[in-house]
């Protein structure tokens, strides 16, 4: 069974549906998005000149506007996912098992680990101390580490939508052969590759935060192996979901 154009609990990313939960008010997405992109924007450059310390201005506003960024693509994707009759079980895992949830907080942790214990032990100059000295301002600290959160939900929903855009194409490939729901209309499967392909982009997004980061550092080499890694998965599937693939 397919589900056409809906927009329910259940069936939306967390994000979506922390921003449709407030009671009695109706943002908008575009709304939501630069409210974001004003308070987080806001608060970091108000930092970085209380501060005094230009480095909060500038690795700051890359994981802000990366973040935003991400809020885009992930609303972009799932305006795709929901303009057409797509396979139940396809919106279900995507939106529904939230997923993405789990594996942006495996993210985090492995980010807070990196930050707070493996490069303090590796380095005696770790990132933190050379942004934000030896006793970094908690309110600071607070929003950078929210910031960071926030990328990493994204990246785990990078994931997520990658992953599965590779078992739906290949579904839709073998549908012949099985269950018929994957049996889709060339206009159906045709925006769903564009999924896939903005989920391709979506990771290469993230790559706007690699020039902030130590040349050949961990985490700027595991972050670039990341965005290589989604974007052949999610080429893959473009392909798969193409007509002219045999």
């Amino acid at each position: 069974m397919t589900t056409a154009n809906q927009k329910e609990f259940g069936e939306t990313w967390v994000y979506e549906s922390i921003i449709s939960a407030l009671p009695g008010i109706d943002i908008p997405n575009t709304l939501a998005i630069g409210i974001q992109l004003v308070f987080f924007e806001t608060a970091v450059l108000a930092f970085a000149v209380w501060d005094n310390n230009g480095a909060i201005a500038i690795v700051g506003s890359a994981a802000v506007l990366l973040a935003t960024l991400g809020s885009v693509e992930m609303l972009r994707i799932s305006r795709l996912v929901r303009s057409r009759a797509v396979p139940t079980s396809y919106k279900r895992l995507l939106f529904g098992s939230k997923v993405e949830t789990v594996l942006g907080v495996l993210v985090y942790v492995a980010l807070i680990t990196h930050l707070f214990v493996f490069e303090p032990q590796q380095s005696v100059r770790p990132l933190l101390h050379s942004l934000l000295g030896a006793n970094p301002p908690i309110v600071v600290m607070y929003v950078l580490l929210l910031v960071g959160w926030d990328i990493s939900y994204r990246i785990g929903t990078n994931w997520w939508a990658s992953l599965l855009g590779l078992w739906r194409a290949g579904r839709y490939r073998i549908s012949n052969e099985g269950s018929h729901e994957f049996n889709l209309d060339p206009e159906t499967a045709r925006l769903l590759r564009r999924a896939d392909s903005e989920t391709a982009l979506f990771g290469l997004l993230q790559l706007s935060i690699a020039p902030v980061l130590k040349t050949g550092s961990v985490l700027q080499n595991v972050l670039i192996i990341h965005v290589i890694a989604v974007v052949i998965v999610s080429g893959t599937a473009a392909i798969l979901m193409s007509p002219s693939f045999y």
